[in-house]
């Protein structure tokens, strides 16, 4: 049964490396420079633009990526390429803060390949406790999403935990599920950064 798991995982991992990639490079531009006659770099803007990404952070294995804005305001997430045990690219996993709301503490965004069946939904869990399962709410060209909110207990759960799984099933091989690991490795330092960043809403 691992050994197919596995092959579904390639499966679905080769369904979204080329995605993933695209989506992964705005986060930290590299556009190459121009370069005058004989090769010669002239340099480009050393801050980002307005309406540019950029990697404002790492903590661990997540990285901390804002969208810069005229008014300095910029919005933020967390982000983690979710991969297999053998390096491949399989998922992409956001955090945003959803400040000034008592039941939700957190946003999520999963994004997964197409090819996921979406009736068997997205199920996180902590460590070894059991896990809550999320509905999918729309695919697109890179990939099907599941946007979720997170409790503060579940919020508690991933900053004290030391290991996550996201688990999803795909259509090929329905009653095979395909388990992926999310690290928590700087999970807590990196939410604190992001809560700080985060624009407080207007009272």
């Amino acid at each position: 049964m691992q050994t197919t798991a596995r092959l579904f995982a390639l499966v679905l991992a080769a369904a979204l490396a080329g995605p993933v990639a695209a989506q992964d490079k705005p986060a930290e531009p590299e556009t190459a420079a121009p370069e005058a006659q004989g090769g010669l770099s002239l340099g480009e803007p050393a801050t980002p633009q307005v309406g540019e990404p950029y990697k404002a952070a790492d903590h661990g294995d997540w990285r901390i990526t804002c969208v810069k804005t005229a008014d300095g305001n910029d919005p933020c997430q967390m982000y983690q390429l979710l991969v297999d045990g053998e390096g491949n690219a399989v998922a992409e996993l956001t955090i945003f803060d959803v400040p000034g709301n008592p039941e939700v503490a957190a946003g999520a965004t999963f994004i997964t390949p197409l090819g996921t069946l979406l009736t068997a939904q997205a199920t996180l869990s902590v460590d070894d406790a059991e896990g809550k399962r999320y509905p999918f709410s729309w695919c697109l060209q890179n990939g099907c999403y599941a946007r979720v909110g997170l409790t503060p207990l579940e919020l508690d759960n991933l900053r004290r935990g030391k290991q996550a799984t996201l688990t999803i099933r795909a259509v090929q091989a329905p009653d095979q599920p395909v388990v992926i690991p999310v690290s928590l490795n700087g999970f807590a330092a990196g939410f604190r950064d992001l809560k700080e960043r985060t624009p407080k809403p207007k009272q």
